[in-house]
């Protein structure tokens, strides 16, 4: 009767399944990381994905984290290409503007498609018209005005007389 005694005073997990003490709430991996991205979806795809044999406890916490770094930066640069472009929404058209503006991210991204991205605006200056000799002396005319104040004329004629 004693090793019966024994073995219902035990604790940890094997006291629990015995419905004997409080159960603890379960915390997920993504709150123990501190992550938005779900740790145990991605550690179970990439045990269904076959990428290897054995997949380590930390791999999938890594791989949320990088996931989740590499959407908050383009969401963050979309946003900023929404505001200049006057909109409220994020659409694909600012996504692809975010990524082709940003040298990193398009590095990463560059032979990916945007579905409904558009391109970059984007002139050859050959195709430009070339500025003929009057055009630009009409153009460094004003400039030269502009830079004269009313002020100092009467005193310089001051000074000449």
């Amino acid at each position: 009767m004693e090793s019966g005694a024994k073995a219902t005073k035990k604790t940890g997990a094997a006291g629990r399944r015995g419905g004997g003490g409080p159960k603890k709430k379960s915390v997920s991996r993504s709150v123990k990381a501190g992550l938005q991205f779900p740790v145990g979806r991605i550690g179970r795809y990439l045990k269904l994905g076959r990428y290897a044999k054995r997949i380590g406890s930390g791999a999938p916490v890594y791989l949320a984290a990088v996931l989740e770094y590499l959407a908050a930066e383009v969401l963050e640069l979309a946003g900023n290409a929404a505001k200049d472009n006057k909109k409220n929404r994020i659409t694909p058209r600012h996504v692809l503007l975010a990524v082709r503006n940003d040298q990193e991210l398009g590095k990463l991204l560059a032979g990916v498609t945007i579905a409904h991205g558009g391109v970059l605006p984007n002139i050859n200056p050959v195709l430009l018209p070339k500025k003929t000799a009057a055009a630009a002396a009409k153009a460094a005319k004003p400039a030269k005005e502009t830079t004269k104040s009313p002020r100092k004329a009467p005193a310089k004629k001051a000074a000449d007389s």
